[in-house]
């Protein structure tokens, strides 16, 4: 009955068709939203950055933990930035939130966010401990580094155990992916069930798998490259995919027949 009543409210508003290449959009409209107000965006993308840190120092000498933490970070990410999708709310508003204020959505007053973000970190955990046991239990030999990591599982002679690392991430990442899309960004804009924006955001994939499909893409190619480059992207790249997951959210969803949260 709650899973039918849930279907009912996400039925209550449309889903929107958009165009294969929409997604630039965004990413184009998540610059300028950085641009006109960058301070809660490069504290949240410090404070990224300054997390990967902290991990690779505690977990140095366990390379194969980190694959998993930093994979399982892309799954976490959309309640991270919770925060920044009220900066970007605010500006179509015409008002510039500071950086308490945009720190101050975090605070646990609405269930919707504190348990949606519960789950996530549950996937995530799950992941990486999954992960973790996967190259563990199956890498030739101990993976302490980057290049142990590359010559013994990215590149192992007779081995499947990257592809199935890889088949296994997406395996989860698909669905997540799939469930939050849009669904944070909802929740913090409308009253709305947990449950129903998540239907939600299948409604808007299943409508536009292929412009969906290629976010998805953007995102995991944007994370890698702010990683790479010694984790100081993430300062950049985090704030500006949150702002342009906003517009992401305001395109694909059509919430006139929903109030507003305040």
């Amino acid at each position: 009955m709650r899973h039918s009543t849930a279907l009912e409210e996400s039925r209550r508003f449309g889903v929107r068709h958009i165009p294969l290449l929409r997604p630039l959009g965004w990413l184009a409209r998540g610059w300028a939203d950085l641009m006109r107000n960058p301070a809660p965006g490069l504290v949240h993308g410090l404070a990224t950055a300054a997390f990967g840190a902290l991990l690779l120092a505690l977990v140095e000498q366990r390379f194969w933990l980190i694959a998993g933490a930093f994979s399982g970070f892309l799954l976490v990410a959309p309640i991270v930035a919770t925060g920044l999708y009220a900066v970007s709310r605010e500006l179509q508003r015409g008002r510039r939130l500071s950086v308490a204020e945009s720190l101050a959505v975090w605070r646990p007053r609405d269930g919707r966010l504190v348990l949606f973000g519960v789950l996530l970190a549950f996937a995530g955990t799950g992941w990486v401990l999954t992960s973790g046991s996967l190259i563990a239990g199956f890498a030739p030999h101990p993976i302490a580094g980057p290049m142990d990591f590359v010559q013994s599982v990215v590149l192992a002679p007779d081995s499947w155990l990257f592809e199935s690392w890889l088949l296994l991430g997406g395996v989860l990442a698909a669905p997540l992916f799939a469930s939050t899309v849009v669904a944070v960004p909802l929740l913090l804009d409308r009253e709305v069930g947990v449950l129903a924006a998540v239907l939600t955001s299948w409604r808007s994939v299943m409508e536009d798998p292929l412009p969906l499909a290629l976010w998805a893409a953007l995102i995991l190619v944007l994370t890698l490259l702010g990683m790479a480059l010694a984790l100081l992207g993430l300062v950049v790249v985090v704030p500006w995919l949150a702002h342009a997951s906003w517009h992401a959210y305001r395109d694909l969803v059509d919430t006139s027949g929903l109030s507003e949260r305040p």
